[in-house]
């Protein structure tokens, strides 16, 4: 379902983000460790996010990139954090300059039109990946009062993940018996009811006071559910909150 956002206000959530990403990445240092992203150093995260935007920003123009080769620039550049920067502003003006009606290829189930669609996708792929960087910073993963977001873009994600995301065959949740997951955000009046069965999952969106039932009900801020969703908190800790296997199989795609 297209977003209830305005694109000004994912194209302000795309500038902060980029600007958190940016000032994370110099305090922690090029080698840090990134906890919330196994394996990764700070670079390696600056070289996926700045080619994650290059990418986004061919896809706007109707160009095709190489996005294998512009990783490998990215983890070769002398200033990678610079060369994130610079990637920012290059899709952000381009979001504001093509046309409103401009065709371009989107990716996720029931997805607005594509300039308003790659606006909102990379304000949430930024601001996950400025969660990244603070948890370089941290030593840790980010809690909800370490890494502040408004609770508008907080819920305005959990959609995009729930009624975008998770619908495709792609992102391997399934359960032998059909079961529900509600999440409940207790600071926004929408929520959600996630039917997980042997197919792809299906989500209802809906609004005032929760349902009382379900399998799992998973309730807290919207901000802390976002990262909570985005596996970005303690998933140890995390773990008996959700379904079986949530963690292990919701798998979150580029395409």
């Amino acid at each position: 379902m297209p977003t209830s956002l305005t694109e000004q206000r994912h194209l302000d959530g795309l500038a902060a983000a980029s600007e958190v990403l940016a000032r994370h990445a110099r305090a922690a240092g090029l080698h840090a460790p990134v906890p919330t992203c196994a394996g990764w150093t700070v670079r390696d995260l600056l070289a996926h996010q700045g080619t994650v935007h290059r990418w986004a920003t061919a896809t706007l123009r109707g160009a095709q990139v190489d996005t294998a080769a512009l990783e490998a620039t990215g983890l070769a550049e002398v200033d990678p954090v610079m060369w994130l920067e610079s990637g920012a502003a290059e899709l952000i003006s381009t979001l504001r300059t093509v046309p409103a009606d401009v065709v371009a290829p989107v990716f996720l189930k029931d997805p607005p039109a594509p300039r308003a669609f790659w606006a909102r996708r990379q304000c949430h792929e930024t601001t996950i990946h400025a969660a990244d960087a603070t948890s370089a910073v941290l030593g840790r993963p980010p809690s909800e009062l370490d890494f502040p977001i408004g609770a508008d873009l907080a819920a305005d994600g959990i959609d995009e993940l729930l009624t975008g995301f998770l619908p495709r065959s792609r992102s391997g949740v399934h359960s032998e018996r059909p079961v529900t997951l509600v999440i409940a955000p207790g600071d926004r009046d929408e929520w959600w009811q996630v039917a997980i069965g042997a197919g792809p999952a299906t989500t209802m969106r809906h609004a005032g006071t929760p349902v009382a039932d379900g399998d799992w009900i998973v309730r807290g801020t919207a901000a802390e559910l976002y990262l909570r969703l985005w596996h970005r908190l303690d998933l140890v800790e995390d773990a008996g909150a959700w379904p079986p296997g949530w963690h292990e199989n919701f798998r979150i795609t580029w395409n």
